[in-house]
């Protein structure tokens, strides 16, 4: 496996997912493209962006997230390798969790949920219209 410029625990963790998922370093399709925005005059002339794939099971996965070449390289395999952890275990990944909650949260509301909201509504003003305490008129 190619040395990454992150520390040798990082780069164990990716072998050890590697060899867990049994997947090795030449499976993997790797082309480089020249990057766009910020990253000044580095981006403009190196290619650092990368874009790993993984024939086997038709993954890609495209990483410019930093100026660096190598880094995006380890990147790239850190997310794809998520990915195809996720494809093959059948676990909802921590962003397909996001997103489902925002859905439901979005969702309408059913009649009858919508009917035993007001009536809780209604309830609660009840109560406390009945905390109000009796004024005598007077003041000190």
């Amino acid at each position: 496996m190619p040395a990454f410029p992150v520390s040798p625990k990082k780069q164990l963790e990716l072998e050890a997912l590697m060899r867990r998922l049994g997947v090795r370093e030449e499976e993997f399709e790797e082309r480089f493209l020249p990057s766009s925005g910020p990253g000044g005059q580095n981006v403009n002339k190196v290619a650092t962006c990368v874009v790993l794939r993984h024939p086997a099971t038709g993954l890609e996965v495209r990483c410019q997230q930093e100026r660096s070449q190598a880094m995006n390289r380890f990147l790239a395999r850190r997310i794809l390798l998520s990915r195809l952890e996720t494809q093959r275990l059948g676990r909802l990944s921590a962003e397909r969790q996001r997103i489902e909650k925002i859905r439901r949260q979005k969702r309408k509301r059913s009649k009858r949920a919508k009917e035993k909201l007001l009536r809780d509504k209604h309830l609660h003003a009840r109560k406390k219209s009945m905390r109000k305490g009796v004024s005598s008129g007077e003041t000190d």
